[in-house]
């Protein structure tokens, strides 16, 4: 057993309980928003901005904290980081401040070095992680996010459930290469489901959005690879991935629920080549620059 095949185990309770924590310092209807991240945070990110933006709450921007254009102006940046300590997410907040850009910073530790510069801070402590790949603090943001628009995070608890609880075949663990398809709010689970077989189990992996796959990235499917769909597929495509040999993953229930089940195929992909999903190579907890 690994520490984060247990916190993917933990995530639909986790889920729940955001219900209760106070989130009235997420953007108001109508505000500017950009969201910003790093690495599984910026997917997170990706997937919020897409939502609030999809359902008319105002214009929202999602950006990794390097990219992110400090000219460009926001009534609200929300920042996203597990340990509160990522050096560009601290340096952009002490940039915003001294702009008075109002701003919010949602971690999983409370007192990091980001907390003096952020005007509102939620902490998740209760979803914070003992392993270096992120799986239940950034899909518990994520409910928190969903919540607040509005989504039913209860059915998307028990559909993780079912997730926890379906057999993964053995052929999804030697699977030559895994592409991840979303679409809308999807596109960011597709983008971090990829990022997580990265890290755990160094595995080929590529996401993009499904109406972009046809247009060049489906030239690489074949028997013995598997495209993963996060949300429906334009009309078509479906058949057209049958034609190539590969094999098409769906889901009957919501997209989140479906990525817990691509962690857990991420962690049995690790260990079927030996390999410490807990301490993948080459990677920290977080990353500090100075």
């Amino acid at each position: 057993m690994s520490a984060t095949l247990d916190e993917i185990a933990s995530q639909p309770a986790l889920w729940e309980r955001v219900l209760d924590v106070d989130a009235s310092a997420l953007p108001a209807a109508g505000a500017r928003v950009a969201v910003i991240g790093c690495g599984t945070s910026w997917f997170i990110a990706q997937a919020y901005a897409h939502a609030r933006e999809a359902q008319g709450l105002g214009l929202t921007d999602a950006f990794t904290a390097v990219e992110f254009p400090a000219d460009r102006e926001y009534d609200k940046l929300v920042f996203l980081s597990r340990s509160g300590t990522t050096t560009e997410i601290v340096d952009l907040l002490r940039d915003a401040q001294g702009k008075g850009v109002p701003s919010l910073l949602i971690t999983a530790v409370a007192g990091g070095p980001g907390e003096p510069y952020a005007d509102d801070e939620i902490v998740l402590d209760f979803a914070d992680e003992t392993s270096v790949v992120q799986t239940r603090f950034a899909t518990t943001a994520l409910a928190l996010f969903r919540a607040n628009l509005g989504h039913d995070i209860t059915t998307a608890a028990h559909d993780a459930e079912r997730a926890l609880a379906t057999e993964i075949p053995q052929r999804w663990v030697d699977a030559e290469q895994i592409t991840f398809l979303g679409n809308g709010w999807t596109i960011g689970l597709a983008n971090e489901a990829a990022l997580k077989l990265r890290e755990a189990s160094q595995s080929w992996t590529e996401a993009y959005y499904s109406t972009e796959y046809r247009h060049g990235p489906i030239s690489i499917a074949q028997p013995g690879r598997l495209v993963w769909s996060f949300g429906e597929l334009p009309e078509g495509l479906e058949a057209q991935i049958a034609e190539t040999g590969a094999e098409l993953v769906t889901f009957d229930g919501d997209p989140q629920a479906h990525l817990v089940l691509a962690q857990r195929v991420a962690v049995a992909r690790a260990q079927a080549r030996g390999l410490d999903p807990d301490h993948p190579r080459h990677l920290t907890r977080a990353v500090i620059l100075r």
